[in-house]
């Protein structure tokens, strides 16, 4: 399942002062903007975009259950994002009962690749693997 993914990009720097309001170093309100800007056109309308101590969540309306994308920089490499869609499991709990999360985060992550990639604004697109996420 693609759920996190990194790439290159000088289009999305900090805005001044920006890790005043994330954490020193920390930064990804223009890449956030910018996608919440564009998801509706996919079929992800957009509720918010939020501040987090990590970096920007972009919260998609999902009746079923809380869907939401992160995005930050990432130190890796110069001008480099790290982004994640989240939840990034198979499936949801809620209450007594399992969603399937899958085909919902596949759809997402067509939709923000598709988005990214026709932008002419990054390189280097990555989607980790499984074996990458169990290691963090």
């Amino acid at each position: 399942m693609r759920a996190q993914f990194e790439f290159v990009s000088a289009d999305f720097p900090p805005y001044p002062g920006e890790d005043q309001q994330v954490n020193p170093g920390r930064y990804g309100i223009r890449l956030a903007e910018f996608l919440a800007q564009e998801l509706p056109a996919h079929g992800f309308p957009v509720c918010s975009v939020s501040v987090e101590d990590w970096g920007v969540k972009v919260a998609l309306e999902n009746a079923a259950y809380p869907l939401w994308l992160g995005c930050g920089n990432y130190e890796e490499h110069e001008n480099g994002f790290l982004c994640f869609i989240e939840p990034s499991t198979p499936f949801v709990r809620k209450w007594f009962r399992e969603l399937p999360n899958a085909p919902t985060v596949e759809r997402l992550a067509t939709a923000v690749e598709t988005i990214l990639q026709s932008s002419g604004k990054v390189s280097n697109l990555r989607w980790w693997s499984e074996n990458e996420l169990r290691r963090i």
